[in-house]
């Protein structure tokens, strides 16, 4: 599905380059190749503050967390528990697949199970009572 005039203009050039790419043979069989392990192409983007498309920055992370995207600093996803997250999306940068789109993960533990369990973050977690009470 090619974009329209109106949608192609409202982008910057390098996102422009990027959906017209995926009318080209070459990429479209790139994805066939990757349909068999069950991963596709996505536009690396941001947002500035106006809404409007960006494209990516190496130095920013898209972040699904509570069902809200987002775009984090990577140091700060680092920081908060890099492994708490879970790579969904990832482009080549100095020669390997960086991820450069995550889903934040909670443990669970289920009823008779000693095990415990990685699984995407529905929600935003309650509120601390403590912190309310402060």
């Amino acid at each position: 599905m090619a974009i329209t005039e109106r949608q192609a203009a409202s982008l910057p050039k390098e996102l422009r380059t990027a959906q017209e790419a995926i009318q080209l043979p070459e990429v479209q069989e790139m994805m066939r190749k990757l349909s068999v392990y069950n991963l596709g192409v996505f536009m690396p983007h941001m947002h500035d503050t106006s809404g409007r498309f960006q494209p990516s920055s190496e130095k920013f992370v898209q972040v699904e967390k509570g069902m809200r995207v987002s775009f984090a600093p990577i140091e700060e996803i680092e920081k908060e528990n890099e492994e708490r997250y879970l790579p969904t999306g990832w482009v080549w940068i100095a020669n390997v697949p960086t991820p450069v789109a995550r889903c934040a993960q909670v443990c669970e533990v289920r009823p008779g199970d000693s095990m415990h369990y990685d699984v995407h973050q529905a929600q935003d977690p309650p509120p601390d009572d403590d912190a309310m009470n402060k």
